[in-house]
């Protein structure tokens, strides 16, 4: 069985830290390539390494002295090095990144360097070979992931190594210069390391013991999912909930790799299982409940619009034109309303409407602002009846008035829209009915 690990910048912010990701590491066998991060805050109001580096990259940009800033980065390394008992000098890396710094190198070598030397850190630590992820990841000539190459030069590259570490969050273009991931690409990384050696299991360890049922900040102490599929998990993370790279999905979908999202500081603790499909039933009948504020409805009226042929695609036309993407296009016979974000609508909002009366005539169009859209996302609600009549007996029980629904076809979620004020109220209501009155 082949595991392979990655830890986040909270799990490796100090040398205490790294203990007990090495326990962790050693406590398997089966747990051989890992994926580090950068050291993270090892304390409310402490800097990231990957900010820092950042910082001094700045400087050097504006050609400033990075002399000490430099220092500054090498003493945090230093302190795990120490706190750990190795013997290991990172002095040769740390001046080649100040002279490529003051040479003007670019902002992605910049960042790459704290994942970079903590996988140094991290093979000295473990026993294990250090793979750059330079070597083996690639981006194409347009900085475009490069996946079936990357792919190959992994596989072939792990294929002689045992036990290896290879950061994360950053690879290489053809010409040999570092391009990185957006931010919090390590978990990219693990799951590129997962597929091209064909892991049983991506383990992702993190400062939380698997995804919440709900936002923690509404929500005090939510239930944690213990198993949820692929495209559960896209629709809530669609609608802000995050604790896993939305693009760490897809390389291990493609294979059909389970990961499992773990808590560092509470190993014990079982997280929550990423899968394609599963015959186990969800605690509760709804998996979770996501939601963002923000968006408005541009609600179009017209008799007879449902025997007007192309009707829907001259109206998503207007915005395409406008550059605005859509979110949801609830409908009726004689109604059609289109749900955008706010933000990005404000600024164009006369040119839509001026473009809508001309590509339909409608007979009224009217907005609705400051809305907000609650994703309410489980697989066991295709199997029990009158899910969405208890969402909304429990939204009027809270007062809380439902401006719009909407669900697929495949029952896997349901939209509701609610004013932004409400917003938190009805993700309380919602998660006490599926969860506290099942508990």
């Amino acid at each position: 069985m082949k595991k392979v690990v990655k830890f986040g910048g909270s799990s490796l912010a100090s040398a205490e830290q790294f203990r007990k990701v090495g326990e962790i590491i050693h406590a398997e066998k089966e747990r051989r390539y890992v994926v580090p991060s950068a050291p993270g805050k090892r304390y409310s109001g402490d800097t990231k390494v990957t900010d820092m580096l950042y910082d001094c990259y700045n400087s050097a940009s504006a050609n400033g002295d990075i002399s000490g800033k430099i220092k500054a980065i090498q003493a945090r390394y230093q302190e795990i090095i120490d706190g750990l008992g190795l013997e290991l000098s990172l002095d040769e890396q740390f001046a080649e990144i100040k002279e490529k710094f003051e040479e003007g190198v670019g902002s992605d070598y910049a960042a790459s360097r704290g994942e970079f030397l903590n996988g140094i850190v991290m093979a000295a630590y473990l026993g294990y070979e250090f793979v750059d992820a330079a070597e083996v990841i690639r981006f194409d000539e347009d900085g475009v992931f490069d996946s079936e190459t990357t792919n190959d030069l992994m596989r072939a590259r792990l294929e002689t190594a045992e036990c290896a570490v290879i950061p994360g969050f950053y690879g290489a273009m053809p010409d040999g210069s570092i391009k990185t991931f957006s931010r919090g690409g390590s978990d990219i990384t693990g799951s590129i390391v997962a597929r091209a050696v064909h892991a049983d299991l991506y383990e992702n360890w993190t400062d939380v013991s698997g995804f919440l049922v709900t936002d923690p900040h509404i929500v005090p102490n939510p239930e944690t999912i213990e198993t949820i599929t692929y495209r559960e998990l896209r629709e809530l993370s669609y609608m802000g909930a995050t604790v896993l790279h939305a693009d760490a999905i897809f390389p291990l979908r493609q294979e059909g790799i389970p990961i499992n999202i773990k808590n560092t500081n509470r190993p014990q603790d079982p997280g929550t299982l990423i899968v394609e499909s599963t015959c186990r039933q969800p605690k509760f009948t709804i998996t979770g409940v996501a939601g963002k504020k923000g968006f408005c409805a541009i609600n179009i009226e017209k008799d007879q619009m449902n025997s007007e042929i192309g009707f829907g695609r001259k109206v998503l036309q207007v915005f395409e034109e406008n550059g605005i993407s859509f979110e949801h296009v609830p409908s009726g016979i004689d109604t059609f309303t289109v749900i955008v974000h706010q933000s990005e609508f404000m600024e164009k909002e006369q040119r839509v409407i001026s473009g809508l009366h001309r590509a339909v005539h409608p007979d009224t169009l009217d907005l609705e602002s400051d809305l907000a859209l609650i994703a309410v996302v489980g697989r066991g609600m295709r199997a029990q009846r009158g899910t969405a009549a208890r969402i909304f007996a429990a939204l009027s029980h809270a007062h809380i008035n439902v401006k719009m629904i909407d669900q697929g076809s495949s029952e896997l979620n349901i939209i509701i829209g609610v004013r932004n004020e409400d917003f938190e109220n009805a993700v309380k209501a919602i998660y006490d009915i599926f969860v506290l009155t099942h508990l």
